[in-house]
């Protein structure tokens, strides 16, 4: 029997972190939720992550940020980002970070699953 991965979402918009834990809970993954960057650095949950799925522009520390912060720790958990805010720029800065996926809100289901799949794929995990 094979172990779920765990999924960390990141979103301080209530709303999008409980639909993307529906949506991926419902797909066997296990999923744990936080309101800001900072709350997942403080979290247990930050060992044990497969795979980080964050938005982008976030109060205290944005999702490149946290993403930048936890490489210079020496934790290589894959990243996807959401945003409602699509910028070139700031997609650029992500993708050149080590993002595998900057999703545009709102998405489709299976862009946010093939992103996923692709990430966890990528750094040897397992799919549920």
């Amino acid at each position: 029997m094979s172990v779920p991965s765990v999924i960390s979402v990141i979103d301080d918009d209530p709303s999008v972190r409980l639909a993307t834990n529906n949506l991926l809970t419902s797909r066997g993954y296990t999923v744990y939720i936080f309101g800001s960057a900072l709350e997942f650095l403080q979290s247990a949950e930050l060992r044990t992550t497969s795979c980080v799925i964050a938005d982008v522009q976030m109060s205290v520390m944005s999702g490149v940020d946290l993403l930048m912060h936890m490489r210079g720790l020496g934790h290589r958990t894959p990243f996807i980002f959401m945003t409602a805010f699509p910028d070139d720029a700031v997609r650029d800065r992500a993708l050149k970070a080590g993002a595998i996926c900057f999703l545009a809100k709102p998405f489709s289901t299976p862009a946010l699953i093939n992103c996923l799949e692709a990430a966890l794929s990528k750094h040897g995990e397992a799919k549920t």
